[in-house]
């Protein structure tokens, strides 16, 4: 079986730790093909992370160079770089969220029918959410779910090297970046999403969102959603929690597979592990599936048209003042 080629378009954070996942991966299977960032200091960490990958002279070389292409570039350039790839034959597996306003995200994703083009949703590899999926017929009939996320500081820690984008309210905030991924987690296991009723909260004027607080119905189901900044001194702390008839289970700080006893004290599955250790294994299954996707095989990489459904909900919560 030829390797499938993946060019990486965006060398910040998620491009160079999507790159360490694709460096260790098999290459027989996946490999990159070559990099492109606008900044010239992404060549010391290509060369840490990846070496031998070349760096490319612009977005048009790395697509020219690769099967499928990746892009991990600030919300802005999703759309151009998406469009490009896919008129020129290649595969897609973007970042979300799809663009930096809904109207362009809906006619991409009519435009895109039909491409092979998926979304970096990383739940949909999850062996924690596995588990839950496994444990959710011990909990009866579904009667609520709440989602709660709390952050020391936004951006975390981690990602102060984006905070030029992503500490604003244009493109960043951890609506976008952090809840859609429970979003995703709640339309892929309950249905459908709608916004009953919610407000942002903006102390500082143009910066992202310090609060959020929702209601909203996944499937007909009620699920309340809460998140803030500066309510914990951990980077970040999130909770999914879905109550049944007769029991209740939740995923805790992403990795962290639940069910409530008989004692109502939620117990983690004998093989939860934290997620620094969960990332890898989730990222190796998400690989596996692009490069499936790459050759046009059946995959359950998070579709353009799921990202749609969550982007509308982030945004129009967002726009709640």
């Amino acid at each position: 079986m030829t390797p499938i080629r993946l060019g990486i378009v965006g060398f910040g954070i998620m491009g160079q730790r999507l790159a360490g996942f694709v460096a260790a991966h098999d290459q027989d299977v996946l490999r990159m093909s070559g990099v492109w960032d606008p900044s010239p200091a992404a060549a010391e960490p290509l060369g840490r992370i990846a070496p031998g990958v070349p760096l490319l002279a612009d977005a048009a070389a790395v697509i020219e160079s690769c099967d499928c292409l990746y892009i991990a570039s600030p919300p802005a350039a999703h759309i151009p770089l998406a469009r490009a790839a896919i008129a020129a034959g290649r595969a897609v597996f973007m970042e979300k969220p799809l663009a930096s306003d809904v109207p362009a995200a809906r006619a991409f994703v009519a435009w895109a029918k039909g491409a092979r083009a998926a979304v970096n949703f990383p739940m949909a590899s999850s062996p924690a959410v596995a588990q839950l999926r496994a444990w959710r017929g011990g909990i009866g009939q579904a009667r609520s779910l709440s989602i709660h996320a709390a952050f020391a500081t936004w951006p975390r820690g981690w990602q102060q090297g984006a905070a030029s984008w992503l500490s604003l309210a244009a493109e960043g905030g951890f609506t976008r970046e952090v809840l859609s991924h429970f979003l995703f987690l709640t339309l892929r296991e309950l249905g459908p999403l709608d916004l009953v009723s919610g407000r942002a909260t903006y102390p500082i004027a143009g910066a992202s969102e310090a609060a959020v607080a929702a209601s909203l119905t996944a499937g007909g189901l009620p699920v309340t959603v809460s998140a803030g900044v500066g309510i914990t001194e951990a980077d970040d702390h999130n909770l999914w929690t879905l109550e049944g008839i007769t029991g209740a289970i939740r995923l805790r700080d992403w990795s962290f597979a639940e069910r409530r006893g008989g004692d109502c004290r939620f117990e983690p599955a004998p093989d939860a592990i934290p997620n620094e250790r969960m990332r890898p294994i989730s990222m190796r299954a998400q690989l596996d599936k692009v490069a499936a996707m790459a050759r046009g095989e059946p995959q359950d990489l998070a579709t353009l048209a799921e990202a749609l459904a969550v982007q509308e909900i982030v945004e129009a919560l967002l726009a709640r003042r």
